[in-house]
């Protein structure tokens, strides 16, 4: 009875080396970067285990597969390090959301544009809204002059507000 493994997807290298490339003849470029020719997949393992590297197949898709001459386990290692770099480098960018209401009164106001200042500096977007309750919506015609009003006090934070008009009527700084 023949036993077949099936490979998980996470057990999937990115290129192929040594005896998984399938190719008669292979491009082969040498540790230095300097292109030695097209030869033979034999020849090409015989120099490579020569020089002391794996051929790794880099273009397995072209005419003539790419292969290169390098240590795999350490270029694997450098992608690995390159990874974890970029992940930690990376800074997420929340949206805070800002809600007003048409009756907010001054203090009020200044109160949540101070939170949005705090916002913007730290990197985060905003998201100013204004909700409207029962028969507020009469009052829809100040919206826009509540926002301009909001937005005169970022202005030395504020990059570009963007206006959109969908179920609440908002603005968003970034």
């Amino acid at each position: 009875m023949e036993v077949k493994f099936i490979s998980k997807p996470s057990d999937k290298k990115e290129n192929l080396i040594n005896d998984e490339i399938e190719a008669s003849f292979v491009l082969v470029i040498s540790e230095a970067g300097e292109q030695l020719g097209k030869m033979a997949l034999e020849d090409a393992l015989k120099e490579a285990e020569d020089r002391g590297y794996d051929l790794v197949c880099v273009a397995p898709n072209a005419p003539v597969p790419v292969c290169k001459l390098m240590d795999y386990s350490k270029y694997r290692y450098e992608q690995a390090k390159k990874a974890k770099e970029a992940k930690r480098n990376q800074k997420v960018i929340a949206i805070k959301e800002i809600r007003l209401s048409p009756t907010i009164d001054v203090g009020d106001l200044e109160t949540k544009s101070r939170a949005a200042r705090k916002f913007l500096t730290s990197g985060d977007k905003v998201k100013v809204s204004c909700r409207f309750r029962g028969r507020m919506i009469e009052q829809s015609n100040l919206t826009k002059e509540l926002f301009l009003k909001f937005a005169e006090g970022l202005e030395d934070v504020r990059t570009s507000p963007t206006f959109r008009w969908k179920k609440y009527v908002y603005v968003s700084f970034t």
